[in-house]
């Protein structure tokens, strides 16, 4: 079946203007343009879009979607598996958060008794669950289920001092990189200071530190297009920046 713009929007709930847009760059162009000038959708588009609009719900930019659909390893079906999954883990993260809320408000009536750190429990579980769902199959593979299940319980077991000191950390990192790479070179010492303050986020989360591991991991944020996309968002380059700023710093190769 084929549709107008104006019907696959109905069709999909998106707007016409979100169409023609995701058109203009290249995400969802149209099948054929009509005798009227008007674009034609066809199967094809249908599931396009439908994959589209799994991974904006899922909160991933549009050029990353793009890159994404436009690899030639891409496979629908397993796209849609892993749509499943992360749905999946979104509502385990939403039912923790519900939980969370309910216990709190028993304990504001006085029914139970609520510690400090259970307040806490359902935000930790949600930021777990969010980076074992983009990268917990590559992590992993890379690391093994029993180092990041043990990074995962030692996230749970954080303080709101050490919650509030990793988040300041990653600021810092942010922050140094984003001025270390505007001297382009990544044995400065600003670069240096920024590949320090990585490894003292990273402490947070290792049970174990070692420069190997610290290598492979800048490592990764080139090779996966995900990291290299949320390094880079704000300046082409940073990922591999990075990479090169830990390899100095760790000696490591």
């Amino acid at each position: 079946m084929e549709y107008t713009v104006q019907h696959l929007g109905k069709l999909a709930g998106v707007s016409t203007r979100t169409l023609r847009y995701y058109d203009e760059i290249g995400l969802l162009t149209p099948a054929r343009i009509n005798s009227s000038g008007y674009r034609i959708y066809g199967q094809d588009e249908v599931d396009r879009l439908q994959h589209i609009l799994f991974y904006r719900e899922l909160g991933i930019p549009l050029e990353q979607i793009n890159e994404i659909m436009m690899s030639p390893t891409f496979d629908g079906t397993r796209a849609l598996k892993d749509h499943r999954e992360q749905l999946l883990d979104k509502r385990r993260q939403l039912d923790a958060l519900i939980a969370n809320v309910e216990q709190t408000i028993a304990a504001n009536e006085g029914r139970i008794t609520m510690t400090d750190r259970a307040k806490f429990e359902g935000f930790k579980q949600k930021l777990i669950d969010e980076n074992e769902a983009k990268y917990g199959k590559e992590i992993r593979e890379k690391y093994g289920d029993e180092q990041v299940n043990k990074s995962n319980q030692r996230v749970k077991n954080m303080t709101q001092e050490q919650h509030d000191e990793v988040t300041r950390l990653a600021g810092e990192v942010t922050a140094a990189l984003a001025e270390a790479f505007k001297l382009g070179d990544p044995a400065s010492e600003l670069a240096q200071k920024a590949a320090d303050l990585h490894k003292q986020w990273l402490c947070f989360y290792w049970t174990e530190y070692s420069k190997e591991a610290h290598a492979g991991l800048a490592e990764m944020y080139v090779a996966d297009e995900r990291f290299k996309a949320y390094y880079d968002e704000k300046q082409p380059g940073t990922a591999e920046f990075l990479r090169d700023a830990i390899h100095i710093y760790t000696g490591v190769h």
